[in-house]
This record gives structure tokens, C-alpha cells and sequence, in this order.
């Protein structure tokens, strides 16, 4: 009996000491990591680091971690964040987002999320790379602000993206937003009808993207995996008595110039075109030349305030038969 519990002992202070020097060897990795964004020409500053979760989990409080990337002009910040993993393997990371602030600032603005009970989990591959298995990101109700006021609202939030099984480098993504909804703000700068819903009936996104390389650590320290096949199987908007479904097969080469097919079914397409021009998402400029492609569309379907057609896209030129209509934009990830 005696041998046995002198057996436990030497468990228990072997696992405490390799508790001890791992929390140490963490807090140093993300000091130096800090430290190495900083000498690239971030800004990435943190007044507090602590782990605490001994003896079988390590749980670690970043406080006022702040991050802005030079080259994009993208910057986060938050009162706090707190992330979670087994002590048996750190590579399984559950993140609580603060219950305040989570402000963003970029270019085009300065926004804030709030969100409740947001609760993100990325589970890590086992190697040097670090390389991504999956990344989920679920919450209750959210609100996305400006100065000027609140500008989406949700009930709920569930996004996912993750390495699809036995695959290098195909990653599937899935979003589902209930109650999504404009705010105040928006419903005013879209001269929105008051009878209008609040909320959209339907609002999801189902696809799968491969790059040309697997997400790791190289995509914050480096640089973003390029994609290079897009299989998007459904985008659904339903919002009153308008309706927007979208699925794609791209190919994408190395300058972001797409070829494939892309298939589009829209109900009610001018008052969406209204719509994203009164919220600056469509410019005024433009605004013409996306009324004349959407109209021809439309007389394609036969129904002139519906869309229902599949079109070509070769060396990035969207082709109606032998019509061409439109650009797309290389997709280039920054």
C-alpha cells in the first residue's frame, strides 16, 4: 500500500512540475509572439497575461489585448479574453468573448461588437505548424454598432469553418444567423417601410473553399492561404417579399481570377438594388451599369421582377450565353 501511494506522490509532483514549466513556457510564447508582431509594424500591446486552471486545465486571461495589422489598416481591441484548453492537450482552445466592447476599426470606420455568451472553440492539429481543424464561433444575441447608433442586431449566431476530413487544404464554411436584423440606423438610411419585417425569415450560407495551402500559423505570421476552388452550395437571404439564392463551382487561379459557373435566383431584384444603394453598398456611379446586367437577367427568366438564370464566368467575365455582363474582382484574400 505504501509503494502505491508513494507512486501517486511522484504522478502528483511530476504532473504539477510539468503544470508549472508548461504555464511558464505558454506565458513566454505569448510574449514572444506579441514581440514578433511588434517588430513586424503591428501595434500588439496587452497590460495582463495570467493562466491559472491547475491541475487539468490551463485557462488564460488576456487583458486589453490590442491588434492592428499595418498592411490591411485593421485593428482590434477588447477589455478582455479569456481562453481555455485541456491541460492533456492545449491545442483544443475554447475563447470567451468579454460581455462589452470588442471594437474594430479599419479604413472604411470604427465599429463595436457586443456580444452574449459568445463562445468560440478552435481545435488545433497536433505538429509544429499549428495548422487549423476546425474554428466555431457560437452566440446568443449580438449587436453591431456605430457612433450613430445600432446597425445589425441578431438573436443568435452559429458560424463554422473546419478542415473537411482526409483533406489537405478543403476547408468547409457555414454560417446561420436567427432574428438578423437592421438596426435603427439602418432601417432609417434605407427608408425602410415601418410595415416592413424587423427580422429576416432566412439568412445561412453553406459552402466549401480549398486553398492553396492549409491555415496555420503561417496565415497570421506570413500571409492568408489563397483559394483556388470555390464550391458554394447555397447563400439564402429572405427578407419580406425579397429573396436571394446564389450557388457557385469557381476555380480560382493563382491571380484570383475566377472561371466556373455561378447560379442565382433573386425575387423582387430592384428594390434589393434600391436597397444597397440607399446603404452605400452600391455605389452611385455603378448603380446604372448593375440595373441594366439585372434587368437583362431578368428578361432571360422571363419574369421582369425575378431572376433565375445560371451564368458563365471565364477569366473573371460573368457571361450571360455569349453576353458578357459584368467583372469580378480578383479574389484575393488580404
Amino acid at each position: 500500500m505504501r509503494r502505491v501511494i508513494w507512486v501517486f506522490v511522484v504522478l502528483a509532483l511530476g504532473w504539477s512540475g510539468w503544470w508549472v514549466w508548461a504555464a511558464a513556457r505558454t506565458e513566454d510564447r505569448v510574449a514572444d509572439w506579441f514581440e514578433a508582431r511588434r517588430a513586424e509594424g503591428w501595434q500588439a500591446d496587452y497590460s495582463a497575461f495570467e493562466i491559472t486552471g491547475f491541475p487539468l486545465s490551463f485557462e488564460a486571461e488576456v487583458q486589453l489585448p490590442a491588434l492592428a495589422d499595418p498592411q490591411t489598416g485593421v485593428a482590434v481591441t477588447a477589455s478582455a479574453l479569456r481562453v481555455a484548453a485541456p491541460a492533456w492537450w492545449p491545442g483544443d482552445l475554447t475563447l470567451m468573448l468579454p460581455p462589452d466592447d470588442i471594437v474594430f476599426a479599419s479604413p472604411v470606420g470604427r465599429t463595436t461588437l457586443v456580444v452574449t455568451e459568445g463562445i468560440g472553440a478552435l481545435s488545433l492539429r497536433p505538429g509544429t505548424d499549428l495548422a487549423l481543424a476546425h474554428l466555431t464561433l457560437d452566440a446568443r444575441s449580438w449587436v453591431l454598432g456605430a457612433q450613430s447608433g445600432d446597425l445589425l442586431l441578431g438573436d443568435s449566431l452559429s458560424a463554422r469553418f473546419a478542415l473537411l476530413q482526409n483533406t489537405p487544404d478543403r476547408y468547409v464554411l457555414s454560417a446561420d444567423a436567427a432574428g438578423f436584423r437592421p438596426g435603427p440606423v439602418l432601417r432609417t438610411q434605407l427608408r425602410i417601410p415601418d410595415d416592413w419585417p424587423l427580422s429576416f425569415e432566412r439568412f445561412g450560407l453553406a459552402m466549401q473553399v480549398t486553398f492553396d495551402r492549409p491555415w496555420d500559423r503561417r496565415a497570421v505570421e506570413v500571409a492568408r492561404p489563397q483559394p483556388r476552388q470555390i464550391q458554394l452550395d447555397l447563400a439564402e437571404v429572405v427578407w419580406g417579399q425579397l429573396s436571394l439564392r446564389a450557388a457557385a463551382d469557381l476555380e480560382i487561379d493563382a491571380s484570383g481570377i475566377a472561371s466556373g459557373t455561378v447560379s442565382m435566383q433573386a425575387r423582387n431584384w430592384r428594390e434589393m438594388l434600391t436597397l444597397a444603394g440607399a446603404a452605400g453598398v452600391l455605389p452611385e456611379a455603378v448603380a446604372p451599369q448593375a440595373e441594366t446586367v439585372l434587368a437583362a437577367l431578368a428578361r432571360a427568366t422571363g419574369d421582369p421582377t425575378s431572376i433565375d438564370v445560371t451564368l458563365t464566368v471565364r477569366d473573371g467575365l460573368v457571361l450571360l450565353g455569349f453576353v458578357p455582363l459584368a467583372r469580378l474582382p480578383p479574389l484575393i484574400l488580404r
